[in-house]
């Protein structure tokens, strides 16, 4: 038989068992979404600063199947490492990759107030913190650079929020697409994402001669969004699957991934979070939003808000 010149009978047989594989688990690796998670200052640091606490936590990262970390990447407790001990984050993003892990630079701090960056006061301090980023990998070797930004700058934090929200929104975009260039002009530019609510695209907003959702504004500007979609239902009106549909829509129109943010810490209002669920409730949300954007090509996967939370969560 002339290679290539497989039966069809075979050929289908061997597609059908194929295909019932990939639909029966997650194993299949065309199909298995990417999983990233955030993890915060004193985590960060904490890896940063020991090498069994860093060695434990990218264990466990691999074990719970994340391909992605949001490490830290700014100052915390009056020590900013990334400027003043760069060797640190080389060590730990290059253990990262020998294991099988990405690192995106996570930028954004509530202990700093980084949502005041919004503001036009605030764009020199945005600025200076991104250059950080891009200066550390220009100097790394390519095995210890970051593989991505992901920035949490939220103006919706602001007490000005209620009274000036349109205005504040134009002042994110200003900021983001100020903060794409300096990323894309830089000598290894990296893809830029930024954490955005779902409710962003009930906003429509006036901005640069465009007159759409700010949602759409925002995916215009960067490379992937980590979508803040924080319900604990994959199904239904007010779950996982409706509030990302739009997004969807708006990334695969501009060519751009939407990354769906789960949360599991603590939080007064019962279903934004799974924290008062199990691990297989967790996990039967995530298959079924999965499979509802299985052909998805904007669909990048999720994100667990956070790692601590998460380490914390498992344990209960």
């Amino acid at each position: 038989m002339l290679r290539g010149m497989v039966p069809f009978r075979l050929k289908l047989a061997s597609c059908l068992v194929l295909a019932a594989a990939c639909a029966a688990s997650f194993a299949c690796a065309a199909a298995t979404p990417g999983k990233a998670v955030w993890i915060w200052e004193s985590d960060s640091y904490g890896m940063l600063d020991d090498e069994a606490t860093a060695s434990d936590a990218i264990g466990f990262l691999q074990r719970e199947g994340f391909d992605t970390a949001y490490l830290y990447a700014d100052a915390w407790q009056g020590r900013n490492l990334i400027a003043t001990n760069p060797a640190a984050y080389r060590a730990l993003i290059a253990a990262m990759h020998r294991r099988g892990v990405k690192a995106h630079a996570l930028l954004g701090s509530w202990h700093l107030g980084t949502h005041a960056y919004v503001l036009p006061s605030g764009r020199a301090d945005a600025l200076a913190m991104i250059d950080r980023v891009l200066a550390y990998n220009a100097a790394a070797a390519p095995g210890e650079r970051f593989d991505g930004i992901s920035l949490d700058i939220e103006p919706h934090v602001l007490d000005a929020w209620d009274e000036r929200r349109d205005e504040l929104l134009v002042d994110f975009l200003e900021l983001s697409a100020a903060l794409q260039a300096r990323v894309r002009a830089a000598p290894q530019p990296v893809p830029l994402g930024a954490a955005i609510p779902f409710w962003l695209d009930g906003i429509v907003l006036e901005w640069r001669g465009r007159r759409e959702a700010a949602s759409a504004h925002a995916m215009a500007l960067y490379d992937y969004v980590a979508l803040m979609d924080y319900r604990n239902r994959a199904d239904g009106g007010d779950g996982i699957v409706a509030h990302a549909r739009d997004e969807m829509a708006q990334a695969r129109a501009a060519g751009r991934t939407v990354v769906i943010g789960l949360e599991v810490a603590p939080n007064e209002l019962a279903k934004v979070t799974f924290d008062g669920l199990r691990r297989e409730d967790l996990d039967r949300e995530m298959a079924a939003t999965a499979r509802s954007f299985a052909a998805e090509p904007a669909f990048g996967g999720f994100a667990i808000h956070h790692y601590g939370a998460y380490r914390r969560w498992l344990m209960r």
